[in-house]
């Protein structure tokens, strides 16, 4: 199915830029040539079902990653910002043999159980123009429950977690969400996601082929790059985390003309706080809009588009994608009411790998995968993402999710993000803290966000310490990791 993807795309579109970044420019016909070069290569250097790929955004990234599905093999992206002992973890679960790389990450490689094999010494270019003369392998026979991608959600504990995205899950996904979003091959997206990270897979590289689009990928993001590549390439759609987008807002360079060419703006993989929303449009004219998605889901499941968006929401599930809540009795959730998110469609995945009872605990008899997320849904069927069931805080036997807390303290002035957690506490069992990141140049005091935070919020729930601080800790896709953050 997806090899068959990209091989429609080059039928119609052979010379336009399928991928750029900076380095290799390659067109729809070699990008499909160099797939079917690197096929070769993946076939003669393993046996293994299973190839990893350690590679940034790059045009390199989707050329590999076609060129394993065409060996026939299933593509394990690996997080190369891991530590060399988690990353192992990861290697040693999926069974690999062989990863495919570059000398960039050779360190990192070269401590890892497995092979590596190293693009730049491939002679691409030699390999590119024999294979010109002879007839380009046929693609491979799959069936849409095939395995074509397993991603590691997890890798940075004991246990990795692997998910298997299948031919279809992958396929489906990314025509669903370019019917429900609008697009069509004239976009031209901007690639600053790591392709290791679901959002980065489908947002940045598959649903860009789909369409047969062009991507300008930035192997590194910084907002530099960023700022210059926008313009110059006439980027017309985006897609990024808020914590990119904070730190855009926090340059200086940028004008309202650097985004004047941007169309859609997709904000996801973590909450969008309403200053770094509100800033983006206000500084830039420029409006962010919510998508949610999962690992597990492959990973859309709602999005606001141009036509159809609602502030403080993350849109309407994308075609043939539905949703539904349940309270802690597994009963339906009304209208308005806050419920476990489950999600059921053509992007859920098959499974964990090789984890069996952990797949039936997430997915039940009737195809339903239960997200752990808190959302809300209106009478429109737009949705909102209201906490995590795993980040839910029992405060003197109430239920508090650390959202609602992060709403209201970004909602004051001159704050960009915020970060709430639980601590022990004698007499409630449980209290917030707060971490909090202001804006450049904005005065914001412990004591003013009290008292912001006393007149939105019950009692219970203003934070017992707010700590404001320059940065936060990050994981490698700009998420803030919680599990980080040490009360003072």
């Amino acid at each position: 199915m997806l090899v068959n993807m990209l091989r429609e795309s080059r039928r119609r579109f052979p010379d336009k830029v399928a991928v750029d970044d900076g380095t290799w420019v390659l067109t729809y016909k070699r990008l499909t040539l160099l797939a079917s070069v690197l096929r070769d290569v993946i076939r003669r250097e393993s046996r293994c079902p299973r190839i990893g790929i350690m590679l940034p955004a790059s045009a390199m990234f989707p050329a590999t990653l076609f060129g394993t599905l065409w060996a026939s093999r299933v593509a394990v992206p690996l997080n190369f910002l891991l530590a060399p002992d988690e990353l192992t973890k990861v290697v040693e679960d999926a069974g690999l043999d062989l990863i495919v790389t570059t000398r960039h990450l050779e360190k990192i490689s070269m401590e890892l159980p497995a092979k590596s094999i190293f693009l730049e010494e491939l002679s691409l270019k030699r390999r590119a123009m024999f294979a010109m003369l002879r007839r380009r392998p046929a693609p491979p026979e799959t069936d849409p429950n095939d395995t074509a991608v397993i991603l590691y959600t997890s890798g940075t504990t004991a246990e990795p977690k692997g998910v298997e995205l299948t031919q279809s899950n992958l396929y489906r996904n990314a025509f669903d969400a370019t019917h429900s979003l609008d697009m069509d091959a004239n976009q031209r997206f901007l690639n600053v996601l790591p392709p290791f990270h679901v959002f980065g897979l489908t947002g940045a590289v598959i649903v860009p082929i789909a369409l047969g689009a062009s991507v300008f990928a930035i192997p590194r993001f910084s907002p530099v790059a960023v700022i210059k590549t926008v313009p110059a390439k006439q980027i017309s759609v985006m897609m990024a985390i808020p914590s990119m987008y904070a730190a855009l807002l926090k340059s200086k360079s940028a004008g309202p003309e650097t985004f004047r060419s941007v169309s859609l703006a997709m904000s996801g993989g973590e909450p969008l706080s309403e200053s770094v929303r509100a800033g983006f449009e206000e500084r830039f004219g420029v409006t962010l809009r919510q998508g949610y998605g999962l690992t597990e889901t492959s990973p859309i499941v709602a999005a606001c588009s141009v036509r159809n968006h609602r502030v403080g929401t993350v849109g309407r599930p994308i075609r043939n994608t539905d949703v539904r809540l349940i309270d802690s009795e597994e009963r339906e959730v009304p209208v308005g009411g806050d419920g476990e998110i489950l999600v059921r469609g053509p992007g859920v995945m098959k499974g964990y790998y090789n984890k069996p009872e952990e797949t039936k605990r997430v997915i039940d008899s009737d195809g339903w995968f239960h997200t752990g997320d808190i959302g809300r849904l209106d009478d429109d069927g737009y949705l909102a993402i209201t906490g995590r069931l795993k980040e839910m805080l029992i405060i003197g036997g109430e239920n508090v999710f650390p959202r609602e807390i992060e709403s209201v303290l970004e909602s004051f002035e001159g704050v960009l993000q915020a970060a709430v957690i639980g601590v022990p506490d004698d007499l409630r069992g449980e209290a917030p803290v707060a971490f909090v990141i202001a804006q450049e140049g904005a005065e914001v005091s412990e004591q003013a966000l009290r008292s912001h935070a006393k007149r939105l919020l019950a009692g219970f729930k203003v934070p017992k310490r707010i700590v404001i601080r320059d940065d936060l800790p990050t994981g490698p896709t700009g998420k803030i990791l919680k599990r980080h953050l040490t009360p003072p």
